[in-house]
């Protein structure tokens, strides 16, 4: 039957045999599916079927039936191939056929199906479906309902989809529970939803979260919302919190809302997925934060102890093995030149190298002497023709590098000899190109490189024709060799021909493991002897015919086909590798066509020549003697051989024939299986365990048939050499019998040193194995072959993998090529393209970490891939006992590949590395691969805190307190003393100097549009007092909301409501653009102000009552609104004077980072103090200038622009900081102008103009404008000054004249709103480094600039007059000494009296503003908590008082920091090392739920780039911070939420994410 199959398609069109070979091609590399391909089939053969109609099924059947085990070619050599369509329609490729085993394939099923008793349902990630469109077929393809990701809140469809998952489960019964992973999370549910299904969900989200809203949570409103058509930051809004609004800490309350004893929330926000991923770690909840803790500074990280019971070697120090004597032939030439010369001469007509075309067939024949003739000719003219007599450009010794294409061996052949006559010495390097060729290049000192005129046509030429210089290559002279350029040697000249001795013959590159080239020099001797040994071992006879498939430039395709052939005149047929592509069986029909007695071959080609061999029914194989399986020494070849053994066997293929060997580039050929005697029983395998070989210890696998290796020998060391076994780490020790290392070996036939590179040849070629006690083991150095195996029963030689591809992890030992072919024996044909994976170790955390990467076939489902991926973690982890660190998938084409088309494991590791490799699919479990992290900190009993303060005073340490110059001790003029309040003192400064301007209001383009006077703000303010008492019927003590633009007019409606005796209440207006998100904030202050009057002016009023106010609040119950615009000319009666100076003056609204709305009461008296406090420390009086450029809503801001003007008599030009949008120079050219000597601004402000006009300079110059007048540049601010950003600005405009001295910050809290603030006189501010580890201690440790893990930080300007501050533990209360970290404490007059609360309720934070320290010399003092940590620190600067200056540095806000493993870290910190992780960081917040990390980075590069930060961030945030990242989320630019002042919004950034609305780019869930 299979004999008329034969005979009918042989009998078919030559062209459409052709055409079926290429279909075969396509299906086996996975370019067309299977029903693709027999439609195709079945079209081509419908002419010819009558004649071939018993033929076709039988074709069918036999293709199912037959099951050959393809396998192929190391990755150096991996083409883009294919594995074979019989293997359950298996898509293979360029590496997947080097792993072909199906027994592992076996294992790895076999091992999954263990796991599916124990379901564990993992997130998938959620991905916005722009950002990966691989292929447009995508967009065609009608959504696939199995592979949809779905809504969290939709468990209606979940019955439909379990049973479509459970149709795809079939196949492959998963660790994963599919319908939880189902039902993931989509977030903005229309666009994230994987193959665009899923439009109509996002109702069913909205009703879960309607029927489970916790009471008195309002749903933040959706910050994406305000996002500009540009990728620019929305106008900073100042959020309304979630629900909590007394001023109270998010400990109390918020916590309580979020977990139940056991961690997991009970609020319904959290997404289904966190709760997987929680589940899926099942992490016990972390112990308190303790208090103190014994400790020696240093964090120390776990070193995994070893497992007792792991195996250990038993056997005997092994003896090195010997070869067999390296006979001695009587006519062996003296060297390799002679015998070229000796056939040139006598033999001439004899063939020596053949080679094909494009078809595969012979196109010309090299004869000896044509060898010789054209050898000489070159030789000659590389000596005499190239430059002049006198100078010649070559010398012999010099280097030359021979680019040649890999279809052209004759030229080849013919410039090697050519270079050996002339005693040049050539270096064959791959296609040009590569930088890390340029490298080698350098490294050898080539000046000149040797090609054929076809490849120099090719080569890439600049404008007027010179060939590009390559990146990193040395400038080559390009000499062509064809024939017609050579000149004939003259009757007399001959070449020199010497006995070969150790000078340099030839190097061959090798590449390094971290991609670098190095040459590999081979001397004459050497060079001789390893093909005197070769033709021993092979018995090579002259005139055999040999077919060589391999790289004739180097390695084996070099040493048998160009160089033993020459000594034993054999004739070659050099087969390339791009007639292999077009047709995989030309080798087999070579040997048949000439008997040839060898062939050399790869793992590859004989896979290739099964996948194609029912073409060719009639060849014969009977002539080979050795069929050399060249990459033998890779565990994994054993299965080709014996696949393709029994199919061929039918075919005359000898079992004894095949014949493995190993070879590196150092050592060259190490070990050869000689071919047997017909009818000998074949050598026996080793079948090793998988857990042993980690260990570095052959065990026979006895326990676990999965996690079984077998492996072939290749066969005994070479003649003439010797072989040990030594530990690949450390200095070379001989191994134990039962033990494996790297074999070394030596012998003359070896490489002699790395070109130029003294240092990494010594520990390589020049080895000296020693004992165990370490002395050294005989004389003779070896040389290390960068292979690990062992010698087995009988002196063979076992190879068990590469150096190059050892991935050590906690001390075990695993190889990359093991783990690659469990990756493909999962079912990939799905996902992964042509089996391209990379597998290869980084460092991260004192450990390394594996890294696997695959190309994922383009029509790869998200579904199919993320299975795939799970199941992948879970073989590796069943069979090698080893995590996966991160698993990541690229788009087809896209991994680096090397010269023959394999991976490019280096490069791949760097782009890796670097963010560049642009997956479009990614999974980390750092959670189960990182084992070594310090043990959580744990309290230790017994130390009260008394007695560390007694330590502390023994040990010599202060209590830690500042304090500012003494109020009582400064003389001030008569103000003070007459004026009680600030109404007082403009009624004063009316009379005494009405036409004194207070305040110059600035427009864009930097024109005044309105100024004050002290009598017309005097006189304004009146008129508004006589309204709010006719129109609003107020009474004094009335809350009033002021609701104006920054402005003079908000500054008249304040004064207006003291002369009315009312209450201010100062708010930021909703932003016209955003009323949804702006309005709430405004009607909740209203709300819990209990105000009785909103003042505003007529735009804004029409917008509080407009149709869209209307949609985002309810605008019937506001209360009277008045508008300013239009004021009767009315006299107030009188102007009301409170009766105390306790008295409310005004209440002061802002939203915390956290959230939380918090209003303060300020009293006249506080007022008045705080005014005074600033007039002081800047000098403020009524000749000076400020110029303002804040927002004037709360705090110190509100201060600046409203209070001290009137206070102390000077001008203030205001800059509303919004005018900058449009005009970024406003700010600094108005300084400029008027010559401020003193200006105030907010962070926002610095950031805009460093970011807008850092690369402006120049212009700033042309157009005049000149800092050198500033003496102060402050900075308000509520939080850790932000150093980096206030260097950059004095860098930056130090060239228009800023002082570096001039910039400094100020400090205040909600309960005082300037605590800190430098002013003019007074030592500079000071900068400390501190370390980070101490700092999570709540300990301060300094250390030097430089040092690792160090923070800078700054003082935060001078301690205002009259305030004290000390520094405490914020559990015991107890003051704490210098240096150490605890809450800021502070004492002033101008302290706020309370928090304004709803219900007048100030027990609850009562704490906040009068609270006792436990003990100690100051715990008579009433003091006020300003929930921020800090410490104080003597410095050696003198203060005004003529003390030793104490500095306040602010570390963060207490309510922000983050408590994970009982360390206590500021969120800024890790912000930081994630914004330097990737140029396209443009923002970053973390947050923490559940005890996990919670990593949100804004994303202001392309979308590829996304999944690239996913590693970045995890690897930074481990590194730097010991801690792991929980879930990665990548958003777009402008989606954190920033308030006025510039601080992140993290905790309403938390309850987006929480509540789906965000609309990511992609969510990484780390497992």
């Amino acid at each position: 039957m299979a004999e008329t199959a034969a005979s009918g398609v042989s009998s078919l069109p030559r062209e459409v045999r052709e055409q079926l070979a290429e279909l075969e091609l396509e299906l086996s590399e996975g370019d067309i599916t299977q029903k693709g391909y027999e439609k195709k089939r079945a079209k081509l053969l419908a002419p010819y079927v009558p004649q071939t109609q018993g033929a076709d099924p039988v074709l069918q059947k036999e293709a199912r039936t037959q099951m050959p085990a393809p396998s192929a070619a190391p990755a150096s050599a991996a083409p883009s191939s294919s594995s074979s369509k019989y293997h359950r329609g298996r898509s293979g490729g360029a590496r997947d056929e080097r792993y072909r085993s199906d027994i592992h394939t076996e294992a790895v099923q076999a091992a999954l199906a263990k796991h599916k008793e124990q379901k564990m349902a993992l997130p998938m990630p959620t991905k916005r479906r722009s950002t990966f469109v691989q292929s447009p077929a995508d967009a065609c393809t009608p959504p696939d309902t199995s592979s949809a990701s779905e809504d969290e809140g939709s468990l209606r469809r979940q019955a439909a989809l379990s049973a479509a998952l459970h149709q795809s489960l079939q196949n492959a019964e998963s660790w994963i529970n599919r319908s939880i992973q189902g039902s993931s999370t989509s977030s903005s549910a229309s666009s994230t939803l994987s193959h665009g299904e899923g439009k109509g969900t996002s109702g069913s989200l909205a009703d879960v979260f309607a029927n489970t809203r916790i009471e008195n949570f309002s749903v933040p409103p959706d910050v994406t919302a305000t996002t500009s058509s540009s990728s620019a930051r929305p106008a900073a809004i100042d959020l309304p919190p979630s629900g909590i609004v007394k001023g109270m800490h998010k400990g109390s309350n918020r916590s309580s809302l979020m977990d139940t004893a056991d961690g997991v929330p009970v609020s319904s926000r959290v997404s289904t997925k966190i709760q997987q991923l929680l589940n899926t770690l099942k992490r016990p909840k972390r112990p308190p934060l303790k208090e103190f803790f014994v400790d020696d500074f240093e964090e120390i990280v776990e070193v995994p102890q070893p497992d007792p019971n792991q195996p250990k070697p038993e056997g005997r120090q092994m003896t090195p093995v010997k070869g067999e004597p390296l006979g001695v032939v009587c006519n062996w030439p003296p060297a390799l030149e002679a015998a070229l010369q000796r056939w040139g001469t006598t033999q001439a007509k004899c063939p020596c190298l053949t080679a094909l075309d494009v078809t595969g067939k012979p196109v010309y024949t090299l004869t000896y002497g044509k060898l010789w003739s054209r050898s000489l000719k070159l030789a000659y003219t590389l000596l005499n023709k190239l430059g002049t007599k006198n100078e010649p450009v070559l010398k012999p010794g010099d280097r030359v590098a021979l680019v040649y294409p890999n279809n052209d061996p004759v030229m080849f052949m013919v410039a090697f000899y050519g270079c050996l006559l002339a005693e040049v010495i050539p270096v064959p390097i791959e296609d040009a190109g590569g930088q890390q060729i340029g490298f080698l290049l350098g490294s050898c000192g080539i000046a000149l490189a040797l090609t054929t005129e076809v490849c120099l046509k090719g080569l890439p030429k600049t404008q007027n024709g010179e060939i590009v210089q390559f990146k990193g290559w040395p400038r080559l002279k390009w000499v062509v060799t064809d024939s017609k350029y050579l000149s004939k040697s003259p009757k007399d000249w001959q070449p020199n021909i010497s006995a070969a001795g150790t000078e340099p013959a030839y190097i061959e590159y090798k590449t390094s493991k971290e991609g670098s080239v190095m040459g590999v020099t081979v001397s004459r001797i050497a060079m001789l002897s390893h093909c005197q040994a070769l033709s021993q071992a092979c018995n090579y006879s002259e005139g055999e015919t040999i077919v060589n498939v391999l790289d004739f430039k180097k390695d084996a395709g070099l040493w048998h086909g160009i160089l033993t052939n020459v000594m034993n005149k054999l004739h070659t047929i050099s087969v390339p590798y791009s007639v292999m592509k077009t047709c995989p069986l030309s080798w087999v029909q070579r040997v048949h066509a000439h008997k040839a007695k060898v062939a050399l071959v790869k793992c590859r080609d004989l896979h290739w020549a099964m996948m194609a061999h029912r073409d060719q029914r009639d060849v014969t194989l009977s002539s080979l003697r050795m069929l050399i399986v060249t990459d033998g020494a890779n565990p994994w070849s054993v299965s080709s051989c014996d696949a393709f053994l029994s199919l061929f066997q039918s075919h005359g293929l000898k079992p004894e024939a095949i014949c493995p060997c190993a070879t590196s580039p150092e050592a060259m050929t190490i070990a050869i299986r000689r071919p047997g005697v017909p009818g000998a029983p074949l050598p026996g395998r080793a079948i090793l365990s998988m857990n042993g070989l980690s260990f570095g210890v052959i065990r026979v696998n006895t326990e676990d048939k999965n996690s079984a290796l077998t492996v072939q020998d290749v066969g005994h060391v070479m003649p003439g050499g010797m072989m040990c076994i030594v530990k690949p780490d450390g200095p070379p020790q001989l191994c134990k019998t039962d033990e494996i290392g790297e074999i070394c070996v030596s012998s003359r036939a070896g490489g002699m040193m790395y070109y130029g590179l003294a240092g990494v040849t010594k520990n390589t070629f020049e080895v000296i194995p020693v004992n165990s006690a370490g002395s050294p083991v005989g004389e003779v150095p070896f040389v290390r072959s960068g292979l690990l195996g062992f010698v087995g029963p009988g002196s063979l030689v076992f190879v068990v993998g590469k150096m190059d591809g050892l991935l050590t992890v906690s001390g075990r030992r695993h190889n990359a090529d093991d783990i690659v072919a469990t990756g493909l024996a999962v079912e990939s044909i799905k996902t992964v393209y042509r089996g391209r994976i990379a597998v290869f170790s980084v460092s991260v955390f004192y450990d390394e970490r594996i890294v696997v990467v695959a190309e994922q076939r383009p029509d790869a489902s998200e579904e199919d891939s993320f299975q795939w991926m799970s199941r992948v973690l879970q073989a590796i982890d069943s069979i090698h006992q080893v995590g996966v660190y991160c698993l990541a998938l690229v788009p087809a084409n896209t991994l680096p590949k090397t010269p023959l088309g394999g991976i490019h494991i280096s490069q791949t590791k760097q782009h890796f590395l670097e963010g560049s490799l642009h997956p479009c699919n990614i999974l980390m479990c750092p959670h189960t691969c990182v084992t070594n992290l310090p043990k959580p900190r744990q309290k230790q009993p017994g130390v009260g805190p008394a007695s560390v303060m007694v330590g502390n005073l023994v040990a010599g340490k202060r209590i830690a307190q500042a304090s500012g110059r003494d109020l009582g001790q400064i003389e001030d003029n008569d103000l003070v003393k007459k004026h009680q309040f600030l109404t007082e003192v403009l009624q004063w400064r009316a009379q005494a100097t009405p036409d004194h301007p207070l305040f110059l209001l600035l427009n864009a383009k930097g024109t005044t549009v309105c100024t004050a006077t002290c009598l017309q703000l005097h006189k304004k303010a009146e008129r508004i007092a006589s309204v709010l008492c006719d129109k609003g019927h107020l009474n004094a003590g009335d809350n009033v909301v002021l609701l104006y633009p920054p402005g003079i007019e908000l500054i008249t409606a304040f004064y207006g409501c003291l002369y009315a005796g009312c209450i201010p209440v100062t708010v930021r207006p909703p932003h016209a653009q955003s009323l949804t998100a702006t309005l709430p904030t405004v009607r909740m202050i209203v709300e819990v102000s209990k105000a009785a009057c909103i003042l505003t002016t007529q735009t804004l009023m029409r917008l509080l009552k407009s149709r869209e106010a209307a949609a985002a609040v309810d605008v019937k119950t506001w209360p009277t609104i008045i508008d300013t615009d239009d004021l009767p000319r009315k006299r107030l009666s009188q102007i009301y004077k409170p009766p105390t100076p306790e008295m409310l003056a005004y209440l002061d609204f802002s939203v915390s980072t956290t959230g939380m709305l918090t209003g303060v009461k300020m009293s006249h008296a506080a007022v008045s103090g705080l005014c005074r406090a600033i007039k002081l420390q800047c000098e403020l009086y009524s000749s000076r200038q400020i110029a303002i450029c804040l927002d004037p809503y709360c705090g110190l801001g509100f201060v600046l622009w409203c209070l001290c003007s009137v206070y102390s008599g000077h001008q203030s030009i205001l800059i509303p900081p919004m005018e900058l949008e449009s005009n970024l120079f406003l700010w600094l050219s108005t300084v400029s102008q008027y010559k401020i000597r003193d200006t105030f601004c907010s962070y926002s402000v610095m950031e805009l103009c460093t970011k807008g006009l850092g690369n402006q300079v120049e212009m700033l110059k042309a157009r005049g404008i000149n800092l050198s007048c500033v003496r102060t540049c402050v900075v308000v601010a509520e939080e850790r000054p932000r150093v980096s950003l206030t260097h950059s600005f004095s860098k930056l405009f130090k060239d228009i004249g800023l002082s570096s001295r001039a910039v400094s910050t100020t400090f205040g809290s909600r309960v005082n709103v300037a605590i800190c603030l430098q002013g003019t006189s007074g030592p500079d501010p000071t900068t400390v480094y501190v370390d980070l580890k101490s700092l999570r201690h709540d300990r301060v440790r300094l250390v030097e600039r430089g040092a690792p893990q160090s923070l800078l930080l700054s003082e935060s300007g001078k301690i205002l007059p009259g305030v004290k501050v000390v520094i405490v533990n914020p559990e015991t209360k107890g003051p704490l000494g210098d240096s150490h970290l605890g809450e800021i404490w502070v004492n002033s007059p101008h302290t706020a009296s309370g928090y304004y609360t709803i219900y007048d309720n100030e027990t609850l934070q009562a704490d906040h503003f009068n609270t006792r320290l436990s003990f100690g010399d100051a715990a008579q003092t009433l003091w006020a908590r300003t929930g921020y940590l800090g410490f104080v620190r003597r410095t050696e600067l003198t203060a005004a008082s003529g003390e030793r200056h104490d500095a306040l540095y602010v570390v963060g806000a207490l309510d922000e920091t983050l408590e994970l493993r009982g360390l206590r870290y500021h969120p800024i910190d890790i912000e930081t090392s994630v914004s330097r992780t990737h140029r396209s960081i443009a923002e970053c917040a973390v947050f923490t739920w559940t005890n996990l990390l919670v990593v949100v980075v804004e994303l202001c590069g392309c979308e590829q780039e996304a999944l690239d930060l996913v590693p970045l961030v995890t690897n930074v945030v481990l590194e730097e911070h010991y801690l792991i990242v929980g879930v990665v989320v990548v958003v777009d630019p402008g989606v954190i939420p920033i308030n006025s002042r510039g601080e992140k919004q993290r905790m309403h950034l938390r309850d987006s994410f929480l509540a789906d609305q965000l609309d990511p780019i992609y969510v990484a869930y780390n497992m």
